[in-house]
């Protein structure tokens, strides 16, 4: 990233922030913020006032022209921008199409315009196996990504799959702690739903690891811990030390699910383990030298991968919230 231009979508968000304090420190010559947020931006601005190699962009990725000019001289795009509030997609499907696959195209024409190196894509455990418009949607933009590596030799398009990050905006835990704070209870869909969990730390790791890595066409998957929503409910009650905070079930929420997925079955026999801490999904079309690059990989051996296997004690989601600095 030394000396490089890159320019971040979606910038101001969880993943945004914590990429570019990550960034920073590869001393690249430029590094864009590109997000339609302004009140956001502006904080950010405040908290990086001493960066000078910050450049701030409102824009939507919705708008072509704008993306196209913001993508001029830069080699490497992460492109984090989408809405991803599950029941909002749900309610909002053509908003959820607009952004996150008209948006996405855009941001592959713009990038194919521009010859940027290396595109990164972040998708989200909801797209394997989707049932609801959130996860469709980023499923699709997964598959424009790959495709897009089919239109030219020069910018490679790479995705990643994440689960929730422990404390982003608007996530479970968060929330949770309002609730305890504010109202003495907590709200769960159901007691039976779990989730994968990854520190923003380790949604970074890999976002470097796809960048160094890739060659693209490829989805890289990390392998990471699931748990019960309400053993991490009862870890942050346990340490609020508040007296009688209740668990009350609301229901499912539109389009929730009780676990989810980072390898669908049918991408199981198209995945490899790429070392200890990740798996790559494969394309289902044939991208030149690609297939033939991870021939010598083992192949993942697991029917699917879900967040109801293996799932964490809950003295382990204790130490991972304290890892976290969620809990004391």
């Amino acid at each position: 990233m030394y000396n490089k231009t890159i320019l971040v979508t979606g910038g101001t968000g969880s993943w945004g922030y914590e990429l570019i304090k990550q960034l920073l420190k590869e001393s690249p010559k430029e590094i864009r913020v590109f997000s339609r947020n302004e009140t956001v931006q502006f904080e950010m601005q405040q908290q990086f006032a001493n960066q000078g190699n910050l450049k701030f962009i409102i824009g939507d990725i919705r708008d072509k022209e704008q993306l196209i000019s913001a993508c001029k001289g830069v080699h490497y795009l992460f492109h984090l921008a989408a809405l991803k509030h599950v029941p909002v997609c749900e309610y909002h499907p053509y908003e959820a199409i607009k952004t996150n696959i008209q948006g996405t195209k855009n941001v592959i024409d713009a990038s194919l315009q521009n010859e940027i190196e290396k595109v990164i894509y972040v998708s989200t455990d909801k797209a394997a196996d989707p049932s609801n418009t959130y996860g469709m949607t980023k499923a699709i933009g997964e598959k424009l990504m790959i495709h897009a590596n089919l239109q030219t030799k020069k910018t490679k398009f790479i995705c990643v799959r994440g689960g929730n990050v422990l404390g982003s905006n608007g996530s479970v835990v968060p929330i949770f702690s309002k609730q305890i704070k504010e109202h003495g209870k907590i709200g769960i869909t159901d007691i039976d739903m779990t989730r994968f969990f990854l520190t923003i730390e380790d949604a970074i790791g890999l976002l470097f690891k796809a960048t160094h890595e890739g060659r693209g066409g490829e989805i890289f998957v990390m392998k990471m811990p699931a748990c019960k929503i309400t053993d991490l409910a009862e870890v942050l009650i346990e340490d609020s030390q508040k007296e009688n905070v209740q668990i009350k079930e609301l229901g499912i929420r539109p389009g929730e699910k009780l676990s989810e997925m980072l390898l669908s079955e049918v991408e199981s026999r198209l995945s490899i383990c790429f070392d200890d801490d990740y798996f790559v999904v494969l394309p289902t079309i044939h991208i030149e030298g690609l297939q033939e690059y991870y021939s010598s990989y083992p192949p993942v051996t697991l029917a699917n991968y879900s967040s109801q296997q293996e799932l964490l004690t809950k003295n382990a989601v204790k130490l991972m919230l304290k890892k976290g600095g969620f809990v004391s």
